[in-house]
């Protein structure tokens, strides 16, 4: 059987989506070729436009053998290397020795990688955009809407799914500063042999900044083979978005249960065994980017360590688990993406839900009130007892008072059965949290 490389068959998060054709194998091989093209311009214009001609036709350099010669040297550059060379030979014989002059492998991953993420951060910042939109719509539309506020699984006091979608909003617009700030400061890297710039001469330092221009990337203050700041930002980033968005997810998954019922997906997925069912598909996969990233952003981190003025090994592992955690971070992006504009709010569950224990959810306001009628031990006790008979005998909590409480030194208590009249600030919060607004985008800040 002919293999036919990775087409995403075990990731559905990000197959299909804008970040697959953004980090495949076609586009690091032409990421490394716009950094050799861009080495070339800043080293001779004239020569680096003849390279420039001839690495535009990317179909005509094997990505395949590039990858197999790769095993000789440890790094695809130094069979594209060759192939370049000789097709720039072909053309203007005396325009290939500009051909990655004065360079080392490393800098033409490490700047091909930061190109690649720089693409992949401008689509996943736009995700972001559309995720903060479709939530601030939300917030806005139930900035009232009453449901269970739960803590440690139960419900504790009322609030607002408005709230909460404020809440999501807040952790996007969290992570799309850290991506378009990531996105800002990525570098270009060219440092030579040993990251002195010696193979250029007094030339070395006007030359990287010319070649930080030709690829649009960020000018460094050093070659960074052994300072990894640039990887691990990526990866931090990278982790927190991913993390942001599971929480979303986190919370779909949970009120999206048949019993619970508060919200579904607007287009949910089947199942190939059930047919009445229509599973929470996007939260899914976005719950399970979230799991992946961290893991993937702790190689990153690792990659901190390493020896020299380059490293073996610690500098090669972070390909993959970079490119894997730009595809799921940006598949989960577009995800969200979608959840959150098709997103539907079941009013009429929520309330059943608030409904649903009883007036139980009430205790706080209940200590409120009677806490100056009784003392706050006292009326604490009282709570508490008529808390476990209701809960036991399945009956009204406020009922139960009344019951305790026919003394009448206790007022009555039938003006505070409405759940939905203690919300607290909420709605206010709402309006708070919906005044921010976002950050400018990574193009901005460069302008």
């Amino acid at each position: 059987m002919t293999s036919v490389g990775d087409v995403g068959l075990l990731a559905p998060v990000w197959a299909g989506t804008g970040v697959e054709a953004a980090t495949d194998d076609r586009a690091v091989l032409r990421a490394m070729l716009d950094a050799e093209a861009a080495l070339a311009r800043a080293l001779d214009p004239v020569a680096g436009e003849t390279v420039t001609a001839v690495a535009k036709a990317a179909d005509r350099f094997d990505a395949r053998s590039l990858a197999v010669r790769a095993r000789a040297g440890g790094n695809p550059v130094i069979p594209l290397v060759a192939d370049l060379t000789a097709a720039v030979g072909e053309v203007v014989p005396e325009h290939a020795e500009f051909v990655h002059r004065g360079a080392t492998s490393q800098d033409i991953v490490d700047s091909a990688l930061m190109l690649v993420s720089a693409r992949t951060l401008d689509l996943i910042a736009a995700e972001l955009d559309r995720t903060a939109d479709a939530l601030a719509a939300l917030a806005a539309a139930h900035r009232t809407t009453p449901m269970p506020g739960r803590t440690l699984t139960q419900h504790a006091v009322p609030t607002t799914f408005g709230l909460k979608a404020a809440g999501w909003r807040a952790l996007v617009l969290d992570a799309h500063e850290r991506v378009t700030r990531t996105r800002a400061s990525l570098p270009a890297q060219l440092g030579g042999a040993a990251g002195t710039l010696a193979a250029f001469g007094e030339r070395g330092p006007a030359l990287l900044a010319a070649y930080a221009r030709e690829l649009g990337l960020t000018e460094p203050g050093l070659p960074w083979h052994v300072l990894r700041t640039p990887i691990a930002d990526l990866g931090a980033a990278l982790a927190f978005c991913a993390g942001a968005l599971g929480k979303i997810a986190a919370d779909v998954l949970v009120l999206s249960r048949t019993e619970v019922g508060e919200l579904a997906e607007g287009t949910g997925g089947g199942s190939s065994a059930m047919p009445h069912k229509s599973n929470p598909v996007r939260a899914t996969l976005i719950a399970s980017a979230a799991r992946q990233v961290p893991a993937l952003a702790t190689v990153l981190l690792g990659a901190l360590a390493c020896e020299d003025e380059r490293p073996a090994g610690a500098w090669h592992a972070e390909w993959l688990p970079l490119r894997e955690a730009l595809r799921l971070t940006g598949g989960a992006a577009t995800a969200a993406a979608g959840l959150c504009e098709g997103l539907v709010v079941r009013a009429d569950r929520m309330r059943a839900n608030l409904d649903a224990t009883g007036g139980l959810m009430l205790t706080e306001r209940l200590l409120t009130e009677l806490t100056p009628v009784l003392g706050r031990d006292a009326a604490r006790r009282l709570l508490t007892e008529a808390s476990r008979r209701a809960a036991e005998e399945h009956t009204d909590l406020f009922d139960v008072l009344a019951g305790l409480t026919e003394s009448g030194e206790v007022p009555s208590l039938d003006h505070l059965r409405d759940p939905a009249r203690y919300v607290g600030c909420a709605p206010a919060l709402v309006d708070r949290a919906l005044s921010r607004g976002r950050g400018p985008t990574a193009l901005q800040r460069q302008d």
